[in-house]
Formats: C-alpha cells, sequence, structure tokens
C-alpha cells in the first residue's frame, strides 16, 4: 500500500540479500522499482551474484515493509526527542529577517524586491553558494553597509514575510560587532574614532572609553557601518551575522 511505501521509505537501511548477505539499496532510478530484478542483479557489487524472481522480491519487499513498521514507532519518538538543528546563520542578512536561518530560506522567494529598493545597494543576492542559499539577500560590509534608512523600504517592500515589520530600530539584529584591539589605531596612540562616529545608533551601539578601543554595547544592531569605515586592513572592527 501507498502508506507502507512511504513508511518503508523513511528508513535508509542496507537491504538483506535472501541468501544472508547484505546487498546495496534498491535502484533509486527505477519507477517503483519495477525493473529491481534486473537492476539488482547488474549491480556492480551483486552482478551474476543473484537470480531473483518475483516471488522473491516479493519476499523481499514485504520483509522490507515489515521491518519499517516495526521501527516506525522508535523513529518518530526519536525524532520528537532530538528535533532537527539549525541551520547556522553565516550571512548577514537585511533587517527585519526571520531569526531562524531556516524559516528565513524556506520563506524568502528570492525576488529581489529587497536589493531593488535598497537606497544605498547594501543588499545583495548570493549566487554560486549553493541551491539553497543562491538568490537570498545579504549584506557585506566590505562593500556596503545598511544605513537604516528611515522607512526600512527593504522590510516594507518584502512580499513573503522573510522580512518582518519592526516597531523600533532597537530591535534590529542583523549582527554583532567584534573589536580586535590589536589592529585598532587606537592601540597606537591614534585618535581614529570613524567607527563610533559613523554609526547610526551611537553610544548605545559603540562608545569609546579613554584611549582604548572601541566597546560595543548590547545596543549594536550589526549594520556593518563601523567595518565599512573602519581604516585599517584587517579590520579591526568586523560584524558576525546573528
Amino acid at each position: 500500500p501507498p502508506h507502507d511505501d512511504a513508511l518503508a521509505s523513511r528508513l535508509s537501511f542496507t537491504s538483506i540479500r535472501l541468501d544472508g548477505g547484505l546487498a546495496p539499496p534498491s535502484c533509486q532510478t527505477c519507477s517503483a522499482h519495477e525493473n529491481e530484478a534486473t537492476c539488482f542483479a547488474n549491480s556492480p557489487q551483486t552482478a551474476g551474484s543473484v537470480n531473483l524472481d518475483s516471488d522473491q522480491i516479493k519476499r523481499r519487499k514485504f520483509f522490507n515493509e515489515a521491518l519499517a513498521k516495526l521501527l516506525s514507532p522508535a523513529i518518530d519518538y526519536l525524532e520528537d526527542k532530538f528535533p532537527k538543528m539549525g541551520v547556522d546563520r553565516i550571512h548577514i542578512r537585511p533587517p527585519g529577517a526571520l531569526e531562524d536561518e531556516q524559516e528565513f530560506l524556506d520563506t524568502c522567494t528570492r525576488c529581489g524586491a529587497c536589493e531593488d529598493v535598497c537606497p544605498v545597494s547594501a543588499i545583495r543576492r548570493l549566487t554560486g553558494i549553493s541551491e539553497e542559499l543562491d538568490g537570498t539577500p545579504h549584506l557585506d560590509p566590505d562593500i556596503a553597509a545598511c544605513v537604516i534608512c528611515d522607512d526600512l523600504a527593504c522590510i516594507k517592500n518584502c512580499p513573503s514575510g522573510a522580512l518582518m515589520p519592526i516597531a523600533d530600530i532597537s530591535q534590529i539584529r542583523m549582527g554583532f560587532a567584534e573589536v580586535y584591539a590589536s589592529a585598532c589605531l587606537r592601540v597606537s596612540g591614534e585618535p581614529c574614532r570613524e567607527c563610533v562616529d559613523k554609526c547610526p545608533v551611537g553610544s548605545h551601539a559603540l562608545r569609546i572609553d579613554g584611549n582604548s578601543p572601541p566597546i560595543v554595547e548590547r545596543g549594536c544592531v550589526g549594520c556593518g557601518i563601523c567595518q565599512n569605515v573602519c581604516p585599517t586592513l584587517p579590520k579591526a572592527i568586523t560584524v558576525k551575522p546573528l
């Protein structure tokens, strides 16, 4: 029955040959395994070693379906007990992006609307990464940073809900800045203040205490302006995605 076939498909166990040995999994190119005997007998691992008749195939299929039914409750329990791990976010997403990366990937339609309306062309679509990631919007602060524009046009023009409305800019969580003190010009006595002076959030995100390198506060929204204007190479401050 269809239900049994679906249940069996959840298992990826190696097939068990009727003579007691192990056989390679059934050929996935055969429609409903109509040619199973042929593809099984001709596989590189078993060529010439078996000759399955229709009764043997039926018994083998019955055994696999019975095993699937037997183990299904255990699989259901483990799936509930140990839910799938989330996908790590490795790219800075536009303001309002859904916090869960997998949910964001599933919701985003790759339409490019947010990219089209960004006033500083900071939003770009990924290319050449993977089928799942290509076409999704991201920001590279080394190229252009988010300026937290007044109307947050990217959010307003997102048709799918991948970018959700926010009540206040303090709710934006694109990333969080990290300071590498050894690379900062202030360590060598230069009075550089580029990152602090250009930060659109102000002292809620970045501040300077005496002659020390900048200090990142909890109000950092991850816009990337600090990284973009930092004059050092490598950068003394960079933004990591959240």
